[in-house]
Formats: C-alpha cells, structure tokens, sequence
C-alpha cells in the first residue's frame, strides 16, 4: 500500500489528472455502450399529436417508468417508444383515453352549456361544427393524413336584397402522397353538399405544399380539357386490363404487359338527314272525273222570217248537226317513304388505338434442379396472342390501329424482393444481424482509442518517474556506501532530476567491477563529478587512502 501511495506522489497533480480524464472516459464510453446494447429499437406510439395529447401521454410514459422519445416537426408531436412494448402502450393508452384526437364537431356542442350563450356565439358554433364534421369526413379518405375547413357564409339580415354566395376552402396533408384529380372532385362535392346554396366550383382545395388543386371556377376550359384527359386515361387502363386479364389464363398471370395509346374525338357533332326511297310509294289518295257532252246544232237559211216574231216564225229549219264528248280525269296522291335521320356523335370517340404488349417467356426448372432455364415462344404462338390481342382491343384497319406484341424476359422483382427480406447469417435476420454489427463496431472503436490513446498516456506518464524510485529502496540498497565528501555524503537530489533521463537503460561491463552498472548511472556520477569537481576529487582520494 505504501508502494502505490508513493508512486501516486511520485506521478504529480498533472500525470493524475491525465490519468483521471482517461479513465472517467473510458468509464462513460463503457456506460454508453451498455445501455446503447440493453437497449432495443424504438418504435413509433402515436404521431402528429396536439401539445396537450403529447403532454398527457409523456405524463403518463412516466407513471410507467417507460423509455421514451419525443419529436416535434411543425407544432405536431410524434412518441416513440422500445419495439417490445410499443403495442401495449398504444393499447393502454386508447383505453385510457389520453388521445382525443382532433376537438371539433360534435363535441363543441357536448362541452358548452346553452345558458347564457348568445345568438353570435351559436352561430359561431355552427360554423364551427360544420367545419370539424368534415374534417373528420375528409381524413376518411385513403392518403389524407390531416386536414382543414373553412367556411365563409353570409347571415341573413332584415332588409337585405342580395347576399353573397357561400364558399369554403380546404388544406389537405397528405403521407408522402397527392390527391388524384377525381379525389380532389370527390371533396369539393362533399363540401358543398354539406353547405346549403354552396357550389362546388366555390370550393378550393390546397395540399400542404401550397399547390392549389383545384382551378378556378371561370376556367371552365382547363377544367373540360381535364375532364377530356381523364376520359382518355380510363379507355386506356380499361383496355390494358382487358387484354392482361384475356392473356393471363393462356401465359399465366404475372407475364404479360400491355400499354394502350388511345386518341379520341372530344368534337360533338350533330347532323340532320331526310332520305326518300321512290320504290316505296304508297297511294294515299285518288280522283277520277268523268265528264260527257252532245250537241244538236241546226243550220237555218237566213230569210226575211228571221226578222219576225217568234210567233210568226216558220218552224222549218233547214239541215241539223249532232255533237258527243267524253271526258274522264283521274287524280291519284302517293306518299314517298321519307326517313329523317338527326345524329349526335357525342365527345370521345375514338380515333385510333396503339397497343404495345410484352409476354414473357418459358421458364422451365431443370428435374436435377439448378437454375430455371427461359425459352422463348413459338412463332405460332406469338401470332395467337396477336390475333387474341387484336379481338380484345376492337382492332380496325381503317382507324390505321397498331399492335405490336413481343416475347421479352421478365424481371422477377417477387423473389428477389422475397430473398432480401430472407436473408440471414447463422440464424440471425437481418435487424439483428445489424445491431451485432453495430455492437462489435462500437467495440473496435472502444478498443483502439484504449490501444492508441489511453496506453501511450499512460505509459508517458510512467515512463517519466525516476528509475531509482522504480520501487522503494530495498535494505540492501539501503546499507549500500554513500558518496561522501568534505562536506558530509551528497544529498540524492544532486544526483540529477529524473526528467533528463530519455533514453533506454543499458547494461555496460566494466573491468574490474563485478557484476553490471547501468548506463544511466555512469551518466549521472559524470554529471556529479561536472558539477562537484572538488568534492568528486575528495572522494576519490579518500578511497586511494583506504585502499593503502
């Protein structure tokens, strides 16, 4: 014991100090690394949580004596806690009721007493009630993560002629995602349904990014060209799917692709035709008129009787003439079969189609096993999946339709997905396999800041203690012959400071002494005798005189 106390005196404040720092740090290091390995992973509680919910879930974390983590990304909160325990928290936690979730709807009207509330503040909250009803309506909606609504609507006052139309505008937050278009159509007639007089042209939608996805309502132009657009997306998905789904039960489901192109007609005609057809006559009325006339003409001579009354007339005439006429006229009415055609050719007709369709091959496992060997079709094949291709789209030469089919090798992106997500080393997966990796790389690195830093420390500052106090001085040493001199035996401390030894002790024989010196002892009785000639000359005759 008193060994180590008098090398601790012999080290200084400095070397322990040193020594101290290093050994506190590798102490910490080795806490880190235990409690980093006891540890496991951490797991997501809850997400995007108010600050009052997070408060009261890390309140109650606590009770729990559970290790937990907190992030806060844009007012909203986010728990994790370990793996292992995460499901059960998440159980007690909703049964505890900790997580209200988003304060509106309903509820308003569950925590306000109707005593004493004025006609503005019940207004209000029907505004707001409406606004927190659809915002729980809208996260409904497959890849809305948040949201938020708001409505303008104008109270009706006495005396007031003309009010101003409703409107309302939306933020959605979506989870790494954007609204499809008929999504975006789905909630701005979901919003106007829920407000009376409300147009959906009157409602804007805007993601969290600050693109607004919903045009403007004199823009009818954009909006019908987008409406043509998604015509012509859903002829092509509809024809793709019909000739993969034909093609499956030949070449199996899986190995065949196919792209649709489709240009349609959005032009809306309208024409108006009248067709008669002669040989198809019909009598619809008929007339005859049949007329018969005779005449008896007598020729007179003309005498002076004539001139007489028709009393005194002679009654002899002279020559007669007789005349007949016949005449029969027919009328006949007939209706001409008349067809009037109107045709209207309604906006999307389609133009022309393009289909491009990739088959795979034929894999085949060999019966001794070994890799799957892949063949191509057969050209008789080839040209089946054409004639079957050209049946399913409606092919039509004079559309000038393309179809192009050929036999490609598919990617497996199935089973090479399924041998990552197998992969182990000697029974461990792969998670554990990185946390033993990560565990004996935190080693390495503990285990050469000891070999590269904390041993030449150490070593410096044992290295520095002087040679002579290597270990206290043993009886023999002790009843050893001292220097002595006129002046009485030389103290130690003038043998030299231990700081100008820098080099290695070496053994030296010497002739006439037994045994070995060290080198380092040579050293420092030349150093003496430099520094002490009288005395060192003492000394030396002293011995001559014992000697004779």
């Amino acid at each position: 014991m008193n060994n180590f106390l008098q090398m601790l005196r012999n080290l200084g404040m400095a070397r322990l100090a040193i020594v101290a720092g290093v050994g506190l740090g590798v102490l910490v290091f080795i806490i880190y690394f235990a409690t980093r390995m006891s540890s496991g992973s951490m797991d997501l509680l809850y997400g995007d949580l108010s600050q009052t919910d997070a408060a009261s879930i890390v309140q109650q974390l606590k009770e729990e004596n559970v290790l937990y983590r907190v992030e806060d990304k844009n007012g909203f909160v986010s728990i994790y806690t370990p793996s292992d325990r995460t499901a059960d928290l998440r159980l007690m936690i909703a049964g505890g009721g900790l997580v209200s979730g988003s304060a509106g709807g309903y509820s308003i009207l569950d925590n306000q007493s109707p005593l004493g509330t004025t006609d503005l503040v019940q207004r209000l909250n029907v505004v707001r009630v409406l606004e927190g009803e659809l915002v729980r309506s809208i996260k409904t909606i497959k890849g809305v993560e948040d949201a938020r609504v708001h409505l303008v609507q104008q109270d009706r006052a006495p005396f007031m002629r003309r009010t101003a139309e409703p409107s309302a505008s939306v933020v959605v937050r979506m989870r790494g995602a954007r609204l499809q278009p008929g999504q975006v159509v789905a909630i701005q007639n979901l919003v106007a349904s829920s407000v009376l007089g409300l147009k959906p042209s009157s409602v804007t939608v805007v993601d969290d990014r600050g693109t607004l996805l919903t045009r403007s309502m004199d823009d009818t132009g954009l909006a019908i060209a987008e409406t043509q657009n998604d015509l012509r997306k859903a002829e092509e998905a509809r024809l793709a799917d019909s000739i993969e789904r034909l093609l499956a039960n030949t070449v199996g489901p899986g190995k065949v692709r196919a792209e649709v192109s489709v240009e349609m007609d959005f032009n809306r005609v309208q024409t108006s035709r009248r067709v008669f057809d002669p040989d198809g006559a019909v009598l619809r009325s008929s007339t005859s008129i049949v007329t018969q006339s005779q005449t008896n003409e007598t020729q007179q001579n003309v005498t002076v009787q004539q001139n007489l009354p028709e009393g005194q007339m002679d009654q002899a005439s002279g020559p007669s003439a007789r005349s007949q006429e016949n005449h029969n006229e027919t009328t006949e009415n007939y209706d001409i079969t008349e067809t009037a055609i109107n045709e209207l050719k309604e906006a999307g007709v389609i133009r022309r189609l393009s289909v491009a369709v990739m088959v795979d091959g034929i894999t085949t496992v060999p019966e001794g096993g070994g890799e799957p060997v892949w063949t191509e079709r057969s050209p008789e094949e080839m040209e089946k999946i054409r004639a079957l291709v050209r049946s399913a789209m409606g092919y039509d030469a004079s559309r000038r339709d393309t179809v192009e089919v050929v036999n490609m090798r598919f990617v497996d992106l199935e089973s090479e997905f399924d041998s990552a997500a197998e992969w182990s080393f000697l029974g461990f997966s792969k998670p554990e396999v990185m946390k033993l990796a990560e565990g004996f790389g935190v080693a390495l690195v503990a285990i050469l800041v000891i070999l590269l830093v904390v041993r030449p420390l150490i070593q410096r500052a044992f290295e520095s203690l002087p040679q002579s106090s290597a270990g206290i001085l043993t009886p023999d040493m002790q009843q050893a012959p001292q220097l002595t001199g006129p002046g009485g035996p030389i103290p130690m401390g003038a043998l030299g400071s231990p700081d100008d030894i820098d080099e290695a002790e070496e053994l030296i024989d010497i002739d006439k002494v037994e045994g070995r010196v060290k080198a380092s002892s040579i050293r420092k009785i030349g150093e003496i005798v430099d520094k002490h000639p009288e005395e060192a000359l003492s000394i030396v005759r002293n011995w001559l005189y014992e000697e004779g």
